[in-house]
């Protein structure tokens, strides 16, 4: 036999040992049913861990949240919805905490905010908006409101160093 042969014979002889012993980590697609027969959860598990893409839906069927999972926390981008499909608020997960900017859509009233979270908690800036025009801002810390402004000169006036 040639080297090469050997080579050859013995590479594929570790790889295939190596791969007998090692257990591989199935990734199963999973849903959970409401009583009602509707869908109430679907999406990937990793040895009963969420990952990946997750939706949850209300009892009328309805998408009521959608997006990532990553070890069982939420991860990335999330959207949630009423069970009429309005959407109620939008933001960022990191590590299955509410981070970075959240947006807010009250329907009846015609606002959308736009929330700065850090840690699961409004932190920094708050953007009101009315009929897509800038009504107000606010300012938190630790879910507590510690400012408000009603017009953009006060606002910079008192936040000289903010942009956005």
């Amino acid at each position: 036999m040639t080297f090469q042969k050997l080579f050859l014979l013995f590479f594929f002889g570790i790889t295939s040992f190596i791969s007998a012993g090692v257990p591989t980590i199935e990734k199963t697609y999973s849903k959970e049913f409401y009583e009602n027969g509707h869908v109430k959860s679907e999406g990937w598990l990793t040895m009963d861990i969420k990952t990946d893409y997750w939706i949850y839906y209300h009892p009328n069927g309805v998408i009521k949240a959608k997006g990532h999972f990553k070890n069982n926390k939420k991860t990335g981008y999330w959207y949630f919805y009423s069970e009429i499909n309005e959407k109620l608020k939008e933001g960022h997960y990191y590590n299955g905490l509410a981070e970075q900017w959240w947006i807010f859509y009250d329907i009846a009233n015609e606002e959308e905010t736009k929330f700065q979270y850090k840690k699961n908690k409004k932190n920094g800036f708050a953007l009101i908006y009315k009929n897509n025009r800038l009504i107000r801002a606010e300012k938190y810390k630790d879910d507590t409101k510690i400012g408000e402004w009603t017009s953009v000169i006060a606002f910079k006036r008192d936040n000289p160093n903010v942009t956005f």
